[in-house]
């Protein structure tokens, strides 16, 4: 009897310690998933191919409590690349159990807010812009060695 007193249950984990924050993988935010293959956002909201990077980014531009966790995967990516590496894991509740943004009441909130964030960030729309311009470029030359002949 002894021993069964020993052995309570330990207490639940607080809210605000890391291994209760809620965990966003990549393949939840990608369009080019499907729901079974991942996906948990409306694919119109959804953004192609987002990385763990581009998601903590995001998540501690606003001001979650965010770590990357780099070397994990998600169990239904059967790619194994490094671009489809890590996960984001942030603080939604404080150890009170009060919202630490009030903007993001759910783990869905802040999925729509980084997927809709995404697209802007400086690496996305400088990569964008530079191949336009190398692409105006080229057909310029183009044409103008055609005017010459």
């Amino acid at each position: 009897m002894a021993c069964a007193a020993a052995r309570s249950p330990a207490p639940p984990a607080p809210l605000a310690d890391q291994d209760r924050f809620i965990c966003i993988y990549p393949a939840y935010l990608n369009n080019k998933k499907t729901i079974a293959e991942g996906r948990r956002i409306p694919i119109s909201k959804a953004v192609e191919n987002p990385t763990a990077t581009e998601i903590q980014d995001v998540c501690s531009a606003v001001g979650l409590n965010v770590f990357l966790e780099k070397n994990k995967m998600y169990s239904r990516e059967w790619n194994r690349d490094v671009q489809y590496r890590g996960r984001v894991r942030f603080q939604l509740k404080q150890e009170d159990g009060s919202l630490c943004l009030v903007q993001f009441p759910s783990r869905k909130s802040v999925m729509l807010y980084v997927a809709e964030m995404i697209p802007k960030l400086k690496t996305r729309t400088q990569k964008t812009g530079g191949g336009d311009q190398s692409l105006q470029q080229g057909e310029g030359s183009k044409k103008g060695k055609g005017k010459k002949k």
